[in-house]
């Protein structure tokens, strides 16, 4: 069974993503939005955190180091901290993030592939101590990683925190549960920047349906909206 999916974002009044480019304010700027948010994500109890390879990049910070010979690495899957407390999902399709560490601030790394990535990056992740889930289809299959998560590992409880592009296949899959939203008293205001939903030409008008489940104020003008999302 599946993990319930909560994903969990932060965003100025005009849904922007790049926190560092919102305007500031009395009530707090950067540094204490960030830390709010966290309190958030800290408050919402979640087994494991995904995100897609662009925002892992900030924690793959590692250059290509394959072993000079290896065995031939396990697939579909293979599990090096079945027994962590907590655990980062990595969405990595192409196999381009090299890790310098198993875990991001103790929480156990897994890595989901696409079915084309190389055995020499597989054994790569494993000699890192990394944790790997490889699609078994022609593409990567996203029910198919919340599933495995879910049966092997044991999370019950995910919080998608992805880019737009993410969120939005997320979404558009059917597979988010409820959305969590911290909204700040800030613009960011440029044109053709990165939202918190993408959904490309398509959009995701035809996708969802939100229902508000609560809604409280926090520090730093802070505005919590949690939604029930059902598909349409």
């Amino acid at each position: 069974m599946r993990p319930h999916v909560i994903c969990h974002m932060m965003s100025p009044l005009d849904g922007r993503l790049a926190v560092a480019d919102w305007s500031g304010s009395p009530q707090g700027g950067f540094d204490e939005r960030v830390a709010e948010y966290e309190r958030v994500h800290d408050s919402l109890e979640g087994d494991a955190w995904l995100a897609g390879r662009v925002t892992m990049e900030e924690f793959a910070t590692g250059e290509p180091h394959p072993p000079a010979s290896f065995d031939k690495p396990a697939r579909p899957h293979h599990f090096a901290g079945c027994e962590a407390e907590g655990y980062a999902i990595a969405v990595d399709p192409h196999g381009k993030l090299h890790w310098t560490a198993p875990d991001i601030e103790g929480d156990h790394v897994v890595v989901a592939l696409g079915p084309d990535v190389p055995d020499a990056h597989l054994a790569e992740l494993a000699a890192d101590g990394v944790s790997y889930v490889v699609a078994t289809g022609s593409s990567l299959d996203l029910a198919g990683m919340l599933d495995t998560l879910g049966r092997d590992l044991g999370i019950k409880r995910l919080l998608l925190e992805g880019g737009g592009g993410m969120n939005g296949a997320f979404l558009r899959a059917g597979l988010v549960d409820e959305i969590s939203l911290v909204v700040f008293p800030a613009i960011d205001g440029r044109s053709g920047g990165r939202t918190i939903f993408e959904g490309g030409d398509e959009g995701l008008a035809d996708a969802v349906s939100l229902t508000l489940s609560s809604c409280e104020v926090r520090r730093g003008g802070g505005v919590h909206l949690r939604y029930a999302v059902a598909g349409r």
